[in-house]
């Protein structure tokens, strides 16, 4: 890892939450098979780029229109392409505290680093409730980075909250999807123990000059290099070059904090030589206004970049 790479749990420093290729096959479901060949080259790539870790089967990766024997397999393909150079952080996400466990145990029984888990899904879980789902799922002794994604779950781990989850042996990280960058230091105050882990790429200098040890990213699969670079620049305090860097990939950053993220980080991979190809229902194809505009943000980011002057 770069030697400007401020992290303590191991699961800090750009790790991308991968999204998935898919190939045309009528027997498959929705009629798209996961293309494994092409996830393990994409991780390699990411890899090889300086990413510093892959995150298998987040919301990205589409984990919850896939089948289990399609989930694992995709947590054993990464696993497999990164051979050891890097991070990866398995989703575990479940409805409930026995599902995540046994994906948990999967994937410590497959060789991951760590595991990334939102509260129950499809369920607004109470105080006790979530305590309890990350004390079953911390029990099977991987890492755990906890994700708070309230727009999506419903349940706000707030800074207090995340002070008693952080009591709960192995759990090291959250990844802080709120878009609140003043939680930040509220959360290194109440608990100090807890890597804190830029989620949301719209706000990822401010969360980086604020603390925060790590980037669980979205447009690294399509900027790779680039955002490695601006992680590096904001966590050696070079932070006129870091935001010179930042501000015209920006406007690309906010799809990543949209409805249509997954679509649009798919399209953006397009633009720039990579394979995106389309998702699995209930995700559809983007409107041809949203379409445009996803061109035109990653299509903006690009020249700049292309320009030179970074």
């Amino acid at each position: 890892m770069s030697a400007t790479t401020q992290q303590t749990s191991g699961l800090g420093g750009v790790v991308v939450a991968t999204a998935l290729p898919y190939y045309e096959k009528a027997s498959a479901p929705a009629g798209l098979a996961v293309d494994l060949d092409r996830y393990a080259e994409h991780c390699r790539w990411l890899i090889d780029n300086g990413c510093h870790g892959v995150g298998p089967n987040g919301s990205l990766g589409e984990y919850s229109s896939l089948t289990d024997e399609e989930r694992r397999a995709v947590a054993r393909t990464a696993i497999a392409a990164v051979e050891g150079r890097g991070t990866v952080v398995v989703g575990v996400h479940g409805v409930g505290s026995h599902q995540a466990r046994q994906w948990a145990e999967a994937a410590a029984e497959d060789g991951a680093d760590g595991v990334l888990c939102l509260p129950p899904t499809l369920y607004r879980a109470n105080r006790g409730e979530i305590l309890a789902h990350y004390e079953t799922v911390a029990a099977v002794g991987l890492p755990v980075m906890v994700y708070n994604n309230p727009i999506d779950t419903k349940v706000d781990l707030t800074p207090g909250l995340l002070a008693e989850i952080a009591q709960i042996d192995n759990v090291v990280a959250v990844k802080e999807f709120s878009g609140d960058v003043r939680r930040v230091l509220e959360i290194k105050e109440k608990a100090p123990g807890l890597d804190v882990i830029g989620g949301a790429d719209d706000v990822v200098l401010e969360s980086l000059l604020m603390g925060a040890t790590g980037w669980f990213a979205g447009f690294p699969n399509v900027f790779p290099a680039v955002s490695v670079r601006l992680f590096e620049l904001a966590t050696s305090g070079k932070v006129a070059q870091a935001r010179a860097l930042y501000e015209p990939l920006v406007a690309a950053f906010r799809w990543d904090s949209r409805v249509e993220f997954v679509q649009a980080i798919k399209l953006g991979m397009e633009q720039v030589g990579r394979f995106g190809g389309p998702c699995r229902p209930p995700r559809g194809p983007l409107t041809p206004d949203r379409h445009a505009q996803v061109t035109d943000d990653v299509a903006r980011a690009v020249a700049a970049l292309d320009s030179g002057s970074f």
